[in-house]
């Protein structure tokens, strides 16, 4: 199809044939004659299937009992939120999938505004007041790019993401209008399967052609998979001065400065991007985290204020919003503060077992700060009797997952109190179940600071990683010896023993890995399909933990078994 039928309304509406008609759309707007209108010029365009909303609240119900074709969604909603944040909310939680057209409909005068911090990307934007013949254009056009993906967004919802390479290379040359489109998509699955040298040579093979900011980011993402992480910053870099407003690079380069342990210039960097969108809820609570460990508080202070602020009432708010914020303000000195954030958090998640554990843990600590040690005792064992319950829940698969911050909160209660065998048990599980994760090393030895004991905090982390690294050589030796039995046996004792990222990754790999071998064993696949769930939880864009689940995809299909996707969320989704 050349570039002039693509701009052929009449053409485009032609192709999809009969399709309008059994679409369904939801118009999501607070005003019922601005929902009525939209929905007059959609029944011009023979849609029947119109479903409105006039509040978030129903949004979240219609999605979830509905599979929509098109989302319009005005750009200002009831709740104080924006259809900007609603996309956010919907992709988050996987209640559309990445063939669902969502269309935001803005004013003129504020479109601008809109785009320029627009950081998960609508499919397009209506500008108010607009024409049934540009609704009609703008709509098929979203339509049509839809279709020609299709397949591609089905294999990156179901997190196939070598099929999805394979649907990519399989658009190559079918149509010159989405080649820039193509090529994108197959940079973006070439990085998340940690295949850097390819997705490097795709982003330059774009580059050399125009420059585009996607493929520059691209491109240094590539880079900093390849570990030349001072290239990977100069494009990041570069890539800020030349778009300012192009916010995914402020997040990129801040972390590649974490990664190179430079965290006050990784904090500058973020409060830069967090200065022109400061809706962006996920940002402000790495702000905070970056801001703690660099000794920042009053600017952690301000960032965890903000992410509880902005999902009040949202399904997007976290137990851990409200004890990062009560956290930092203990560590100010601002216990009143602290208790009234307390208080909130045992409203809003009253009958949560994790909720009410956060808000006892968090009783203690002020306790323990305003001087008052029977209080302080009084809510740490009541804490510590439903941690048990919640840890015997999660063993008989319980659906209330323990937050790793509030156990290490937990153990500085304890540790407050005296009580340092409880702290250290909780504290070593802790570790090692994370001993990847910088931030949550950096709270554990922050708790042993507090409480005097860094000499007893860097022996246990010590410890820890000499048996992590001893768990860990004896599978992965056995498997490089060719005996995969022994290497799977090993690697499922290190991941029931220390659920980590990394021991997850090897076990499910190994028992795949087996599976393909030797042939299909459903007990041994189950077990391995849930590391692989848990893993996937832990950090989904981890390309060891992509690269796991493909040995999964394979392992299955060479048998005929119908695949479980233990997770959906792939490129593509921002």
């Amino acid at each position: 199809m050349s570039a002039a039928d693509y701009n052929d309304t009449a053409e485009l509406r032609k192709k999809l044939g009969k399709e309008l008609e059994r679409m369904r759309v939801l118009i999501i707007d607070r005003h019922s004659s601005a929902r009525n209108s939209l929905r007059a010029i959609l029944s011009t365009l023979d849609i029947s299937a119109i479903h409105n909303a006039g509040t978030t609240t129903e949004v979240l119900r219609q999605v979830k009992a509905y599979d929509f074709d098109v989302i319009f969604a005005d750009y200002i909603l009831d709740d104080g939120r924006d259809g900007q944040q609603l996309l956010e909310e919907l992709r988050q939680n996987h209640l559309i999938p990445l063939s669902t057209v969502y269309m935001l409909v803005t004013a003129e005068r504020s479109y601008q505004n809109v785009v320029a911090v627009a950081e998960l990307a609508p499919d397009d934007y209506l500008i108010k007041p607009f024409t049934a013949e540009q609704l009609q254009a703008r709509l098929i056009k979203a339509l049509y790019k839809k279709r020609f993906f299709e397949r591609v967004f089905r294999h990156l919802d179901n997190g196939a993401f070598t099929d999805a390479l394979a649907a990519c290379e399989a658009l190559l040359g079918t149509d010159e209008h989405f080649l820039y489109d193509i090529l994108r998509f197959k940079g973006e699955i070439l990085n998340a399967l940690g295949r850097h040298e390819e997705a490097k040579a795709v982003y330059q093979q774009v580059l050399d052609h125009a420059v585009v900011p996607w493929a520059r980011m691209g491109l240094a993402i590539a880079l900093r998979g390849l570990d030349d992480l001072a290239e990977a910053e100069n494009i990041g870099c570069a890539l800020i001065d030349d778009f300012p407003e192009y916010l995914a690079a402020y997040d990129f380069v801040a972390s590649v400065r974490e990664e190179m342990g430079r965290l006050a210039e990784a904090q500058e960097t973020l409060l830069k991007a967090a200065a022109i969108s400061p809706n962006n809820s996920t940002r402000q609570r790495v702000v905070g985290d970056v801001a703690v460990r660099n000794n920042a508080l009053d600017v952690a202070e301000r960032a965890y204020g903000k992410v509880l602020e902005r999902h009040r009432g949202s399904s997007l708010r976290v137990i851990d919003d409200y004890t990062n914020l009560t956290r930092v303000m203990l560590d100010r000195g601002h216990t009143e503060g602290a208790r009234k954030v307390t208080q909130e958090l045992r409203r809003d998640w009253r009958g949560n077992p994790q909720g009410e554990l956060a808000a006892l843990v968090m009783d203690s600590l002020c306790a323990n700060q305003a001087g008052e040690p029977a209080k302080a005792r009084q809510a740490l064992e009541k804490a510590l009797a439903m941690h048990e319950e919640i840890q015997a829940g999660q063993d008989g698969g319980g659906k209330y997952p323990l937050s790793q911050k509030i156990a290490v909160d937990l153990a500085h209660a304890c540790l407050a109190a005296g009580d340092e065998a409880s702290a250290q048990g909780i504290l070593g599980k802790v570790a090692a179940e994370n001993h990847e994760d910088r931030g949550m090393i950096a709270q554990i030895q922050g708790v042993f600071a507090k409480t005097g004991k860094e000499e007893s905090g860097q022996a246990l982390l010590a410890k820890v990683g000499r048996e992590i690294v001893e768990l860990n050589n004896r599978g992965v030796l056995a498997a490089r010896g060719g005996d995969l039995e022994a290497a799977a046996r090993m690697l499922i004792e290190a991941a029931e023993r220390v659920p980590n990222l990394q021991f997850l990754v090897n076990a499910s790999k190994a028992i795949f890995t087996l599976l393909a071998r030797k042939g299909w064993n459903e007990d041994m696949a189950a077990r391995g399909l849930r590391y692989l769930q848990l893993a996937l939880a832990k950090d989904a864009r981890n390309s060891k933990v992509v690269s796991a689940r493909e040995l999964y995809y394979q392992a299955a299909r060479k048998y005929g078994i119908e695949v479980t996707s233990p997770g959906n969320r792939g490129p593509g989704a921002n």
